[in-house]
This record gives C-alpha cells, sequence and structure tokens, in this order.
C-alpha cells in the first residue's frame, strides 16, 4: 500500500504531467479545475498506457495462445494484483473484480448477493449521506425482495449518529452499506468502527470507497470490509474501470451477475460450471487496457505517497473551508476542518442558486459541482435543493482558491 510520506508535494512539477490543466479558455483564461470529486484529471503516465496498449499488444485476454494475447493476459492479470494490494488486500486478484465504476460494483454485489439472500424481515441499514448508487440500488433490490431499508440519522455536525447506527444494526441486519467519505458532507465515517457492529450481529458491510481510495491509505483489512469498491476515474486514472474487492469466501459463494464468456470453465447443453475468482465476475472481453491504466494510476499515487495526498487534499480542504468561511451569507455543510473531514467543501451563496453560482464561477474559468450531487435525500434533509461544490486534488493550490473566492464575490456583486 502507499502509505510512505515524504516532503511536502511539489504542486509545480505534478501538474506538468497533467496536460489539461495547461489549457486555456473563455478568453484565454487558465482553467481552475476544482471538480475533483466528479472527476479527477489524468496524468500522462497513465495516457501513455493507452498507446502502449493498443500500439504494442493490443489482444483479447484469457482465448489465445499467440504472443499479443499472453501479453494482454498477462498485463490485466498483474493490474488485478497492484490494485489489490493498493487498497490492502492479500488475496491478490482472486478478491479483486474489475468492473466499471463504484456503481457498477454495487450493483454486482446487490445483484449476485441480495436477490439471492434477502427477503422479507430482513433489513439492510445505510447512512442518510448516501450515494444513489447505494441508496437507489438497495432501496430496488429491496423491493424486489420485500426486506426493509433503514437508515442511520446524520445529526447536525455531518456525522453519522454512532447511538442510532448501533439501534438500528440487529439480528435482522443482513448488510450495512456505507459510504466511507461523503461526497456532499466531506464527512469521513468510521468504517471500521460500522464494521465490527455488523459483524457482532452477524451481518455484512459494503463500503463504497468512491472518495477515499484515491485520497487517502485504505486498508480494507484493517477495515475488516466484506466489500469495498471505488471508482479509476477518481484516482488519476481513466474513465469505465472501477473495482469491488470482496472476501474470497464470500465471493465464492455468491452467484455471478452477468454471464457469457471467460466467466466459465465448462459449459454443456444444459448447465454450466462458473470460472476462478475474478473471471467468475467479469464476463465477456474485459476494459483490458483500462485495468492496465487504473494500475498505473495506482504506481503514480503510490510514487506520490498516499499519506502525502491526504494531507495536501485536507489542507486545501481546510483552507477552502477557513476562506468561505469568513462570509456570513455563505452556508457550509458538514463538518469542520478535522481529521473527520476530507478534501471536498459544498456551500451555498444566500440568494444565489448553487447553478448559477457555478455558471458564473465558469465565466473565471472555474470548474466546480453544481446540484445535489446524486445524494437528493440528504439535500431534502439539509433543507436545500442544491448546493455547489470544490473538491481538491493533488494538483491544486491555495491560489487557485482565492480564485474561486473572488469568483464568488463576483456573483455576490451580481445578485446584489
Amino acid at each position: 500500500m502507499g502509505t510512505q510520506k515524504t516532503a511536502p508535494l511539489d504542486v509545480e512539477r505534478i501538474r506538468e504531467d497533467f496536460p489539461i490543466l495547461q489549457r486555456r479558455v473563455n478568453d484565454d483564461q487558465q482553467i481552475v479545475y476544482l471538480d475533483n470529486a466528479a472527476t479527477t484529471q489524468t496524468p500522462n503516465q497513465v495516457i501513455d498506457v493507452f498507446g502502449e496498449y493498443y500500439r504494442g499488444y493490443n489482444a483479447n485476454v484469457h482465448r489465445g495462445i499467440h504472443h499479443l494475447s499472453q501479453e494482454a493476459s498477462i498485463a490485466y492479470e498483474e493490474a488485478h494484483d497492484r490494485l489489490a494490494d493498493f487498497i490492502g488486500a492479500s488475496g491478490g486478484r482472486e478478491e479483486m473484480i474489475f468492473t466499471k465504476n463504484t456503481t457498477e460494483s454495487m450493483n454486482l454485489v446487490a445483484y449476485a448477493w441480495g436477490l439471492n439472500e434477502l427477503g422479507p424481515g430482513d433489513e439492510v441499514v445505510l447512512t442518510e449521506m448516501e450515494h444513489h448508487a447505494s441508496l437507489v440500488t438497495w432501496q430496488q433490490i429491496a423491493k424486489r425482495t420485500g426486506a426493509d431499508v433503514r437508515y442511520i440519522r446524520v445529526d447536525e455536525t455531518g456525522r453519522l449518529d454512532m447511538n442510532h447506527a448501533r439501534e438500528l444494526i440487529g439480528e435482522d441486519t443482513q448488510m450495512v452499506s456505507v459510504v466511507h467519505v461523503s461526497n456532499t458532507l466531506g464527512t469521513i465515517n468510521p468504517v471500521a468502527e460500522l464494521a465490527d457492529i455488523a459483524h457482532e450481529h452477524d451481518s455484512f458491510i459494503f463500503v463504497d470507497g468512491a472518495q477515499a481510495v484515491p485520497t487517502r491509505p485504505v486498508d480494507v483489512e484493517s477495515i475488516d470490509a466484506d466489500f469495498y469498491a471505488f471508482s479509476g476515474h477518481k484516482m488519476a486514472g481513466p474513465t469505465g474501470i472501477g473495482g469491488l474487492y470482496g472476501k474470497k469466501e464470500i465471493l465464492e459463494g455468491m452467484e455471478p451477475f452477468l454471464y457469457g464468456g471467460d466467466m466459465i470453465k465448462k459449459v454443456t447443453f444444459e448447465d454450466a460450471k462458473w470460472n476462478d475468482l475474478p473471471w467468475k465476475y467479469e464476463a465477456g472481453t474485459p476494459l483490458i487496457a483500462e485495468g492496465i491504466a487504473m494500475a498505473q494510476a495506482a504506481d503514480y499515487l503510490d510514487e506520490i505517497g498516499m499519506e502525502n495526498v491526504q494531507e495536501h487534499e485536507e489542507q486545501l480542504a481546510e483552507y477552502a473551508y477557513n476562506r468561505l468561511s469568513e462570509f456570513d451569507d455563505i452556508e457550509i455543510y458538514g463538518p469542520e476542518p478535522g481529521p473527520e473531514r476530507g478534501g471536498l467543501v459544498a456551500f451555498n451563496l444566500d440568494s444565489v442558486h448553487a447553478h448559477d453560482l457555478a455558471s458564473i464561477m465558469n465565466d473565471s474559468a472555474v470548474a466546480i459541482r453544481a446540484g445535489d450531487h446524486c445524494t437528493q435525500p440528504l439535500h431534502d434533509k439539509l433543507g436545500v435543493a442544491a448546493s455547489a461544490r470544490a473538491s481538491f486534488y493533488i494538483y491544486n493550490t491555495r491560489a487557485e482558491i482565492d480564485i474561486l473566492i473572488d469568483a464568488i464575490d463576483d456573483a455576490r456583486q451580481l445578485f446584489a
């Protein structure tokens, strides 16, 4: 795992690896990219993987004995091992399934495990800050199976009410699904503690790590997660690829999510026998180049050091939080800066809709997110239709946050 910590990040040198950051838009303004919780930018080291693959060893995996297929298969299989190591899964490729993204990982478990194991009287426990990838998926699976969905409360500080969690998670609970880092509040949830509570009641826990794996050291075995999911495009990798960690003994006992080529070992006209892990859950021709590129993204982040990534991002978030707190007409959501807050800040400016604010930001070449961030029920609880969100990564600077503050002032003056 990439936990080494060295000197503070050389952000200017890192920025040279990301060609898109050199773009100039809107009357030759250099783009300020603060939408990293949605998608991070991609360094040359990852982009180059695609040229190397398609020019050098483009072939289908696990389907040929010729040289190119062998090279592609080895690189793709080793990518599984690399991502398993990146998140602390000692079981290697057998515990690392490649999916399209965190959402597909969630659906894989919900369909392959949930449809077969849940029934009337069973409970799935979520949190009020869940991304729709978790909330909608388990909600719909519960409707099909007759199970109930219950939600751990978010308190007024933006943290989970852990006393309420202990009340909800009980003998009828079969699955606890929780976001590791909230993409709206920035809250870092006590997932290891929740795993302990779940396991005390013989329940599984699924952790949505989409905002955690890119930004901090993650050790799925220390957390004792039964399932843990993440997406490549949020960790300086390509779009269309993600990872699902699952404990080997659980994955072996589940039915496949998709059927077809490569996920089988033997097929007759009457039945089929499934392939070994992880290929059992990777039907058809997979995202070969994307998987290899995601492994390269892990190498890139490890070279920087994940503790350094975390420290840099949280320092930027604290700086943004403090700058935004200077103004009485700005409401910030989530915990105050500290060990329970990650590297994003969601907020609203009085009398200015978040979409209007993002549009004015764009006039200054500042890219932020505006909307409900796929957390509509949480926004309903907060009493707002939408919020603006600035989120940070390894290539962002305090100077860019100052540009954000200036652009907010432009919006303030325009709507005065």
